[in-house]
């Protein structure tokens, strides 16, 4: 059985972090923190959540190729701490959140990573979780949709893709998923 680094990718509201979450549980997978410069939410902690970082500290990171990628978004950096990842490789599989854009500009500088892409079963629902969380504006929600067309638009360069709908039939995917590229590349 070999490590992966296995990418979960999707819109906002799609349920990513639902996933890794539950994905998480069994304590077989690493998680794979990113870097931002976006302030935290309430109830995120440094070094669990993101690691939030000044602009010009994460500048620095990105002169030193620190990331496996990194991309700028909604007026904030994020990036995927290069040495962070191929530590936690070391010890086990990894999962990594993040947008499509960096999903993609991972697969460049690190080829063997799988891609994982989540999809809502459809516009209306994705509306409704993003309204649910009661963190944006009407214009960010409205942003936040016609980003997710495009990043849905990316799906077929993707390794798989995933309709989360119901989240329990979703895990089960996404573990046999899993389950099949660590013994496959082992």
């Amino acid at each position: 059985m070999k490590n992966i680094l296995f990418v979960i990718s999707g819109p906002s509201g799609v349920g990513k972090g639902t996933m890794v979450h539950r994905l998480l549980k069994a304590g077989k997978l690493s998680l794979s923190i990113s870097c931002t410069t976006r302030p935290p939410r309430p109830g995120e902690e440094n070094g669990k959540s993101y690691f939030f970082l000044t602009r010009e500290r994460f500048e620095e990171k990105i002169k030193e190729r620190g990331f496996l990628e990194y991309d700028e978004h909604f007026g904030n950096f994020y990036g995927t701490p290069r040495n962070f990842v191929e530590e936690k490789l070391k010890k086990n599989s990894v999962l990594l959140e993040i947008d499509v854009i960096g999903a993609l500009n991972v697969k460049k500088s690190y080829p063997e990573a799988v891609l994982i892409l989540l999809a809502p079963p459809d516009g209306e629902t994705l509306r409704a979780r993003l309204k649910g969380r009661d963190t944006e504006t009407d214009e960010q929600l409205s942003e936040r949709l016609q980003r997710a067309e495009f990043e849905l638009s990316k799906a077929a360069e993707f390794d798989y893709v995933v309709v989360n709908g119901d989240a329990d039939e979703t895990e089960q995917t996404l573990r046999e998923i899993i389950s099949k590229e660590e013994n496959a590349n082992g």
